[in-house]
């Protein structure tokens, strides 16, 4: 009998969360139509207009899901908090390739992969913007997150558009309120400058070889390898954080491996009390933390 209550209280829980949920198509490009869920409070009213979070899932350009448990978790986390929660499909430029997304993609694979997932992102935000009425989205509050992969191009999208964009003015009006990035890193930390740094939430392993935690070359590729690119990871991004005197929440992750890009539901709290500090309230914060590695829960 137990068993049985468990069950059919999983089934429920679903089936209410699957109510709130919207699916929208915010682009076609080629083979790939890219898709949205928007996931809403149970108690938002006809008038309300709320801070929204974007998320991106990971997979290395080659798997993963906008419907993934982390996915589902942290959009429907984020109506509990009044919060619009919204999990996109991008391009997997990298699914069925053999040279991965590792050592053995070219620099300039690599390069090309982030410029197009920046595009994808930003298209999504874009339809943010031109349906944020039927969305509900406050648009001067629009929260870019993402791990791993997703963490990668979000952090990219907000911090170096310019880069992969110098002649493109179509996303000019386009601005986020705030990062968040698990196991993410960017091409160069230097790119963060005061029209562009906004209050930015890292969680990341000491020890990940995937994406680094310093500057270090992604997937620790050596010098002679055609995949070599160097990166810089949170703890770089964070001193220029701090030189600019802008709000952030660094998780440090004793000994975590990539495994950190996966979202552990016990450190969602201090996230959303970040975003309630940082972006609804415009307080300045400045926080290091050290964890250490620990099993995710659902």
């Amino acid at each position: 009998m137990k068993h049985l209550f468990i069950v059919i209280f999983i089934f429920s829980y679903v089936f209410s969360s699957a109510q709130n949920v919207q699916t929208y198509t915010y682009a076609v490009k080629g083979l790939d139509t890219l898709k949205m869920d928007v996931y809403k409070p149970e108690n938002i009213k006809e008038t309300d207009s709320l801070p929204v979070v974007v998320w991106m899932h990971g997979g290395g350009f080659s798997g993963g899901s906008r419907a993934g448990t982390d996915e589902t978790n942290i959009a429907n986390f984020a109506t509990s908090k009044n919060y619009i929660g919204i999990s996109i499909s991008y391009r997997l430029l990298r699914k069925g390739i053999k040279t991965g997304f590792g050592c053995k993609c070219s620099k300039e694979d690599k390069l090309f992969t982030f410029n197009q997932g920046v595009l994808d992102f930003l298209d999504a935000t874009q339809f943010i913007y031109d349906n944020s009425d039927t969305l509900q989205v406050d648009t001067s509050k629009i929260i870019a997150a993402g791990s791993s992969a997703g963490a990668e191009i979000i952090l990219h999208t907000v911090f170096m558009k310019r880069f992969f964009l110098s002649n493109d003015t179509a996303y000019d009006s386009i601005k986020y309120a705030a990062a968040i990035s698990f196991s993410g890193a960017i091409l160069n930390s230097e790119d963060i400058i005061t029209t562009n740094a906004i209050p930015t939430v890292l969680f990341h392993g000491t020890n990940d070889t995937t994406v680094p935690f310093s500057t270090a070359p992604h997937h620790n590729c050596q010098p002679n390898k055609v995949g070599y690119m160097m990166l810089d990871g949170p703890n770089t991004i964070v001193k220029k954080l701090e030189e600019l005197e802008t709000p952030y929440y660094f998780n440090i992750v004793k000994g975590g491996a990539h495994e950190v890009a996966s979202v552990n539901s016990n450190d969602l709290d201090d996230i959303f009390y970040f975003l309630d500090k940082t972006v609804r309230k415009n307080d300045v914060l400045q926080i290091t933390e050290y964890s250490l590695p620990q099993l995710t829960k659902y």
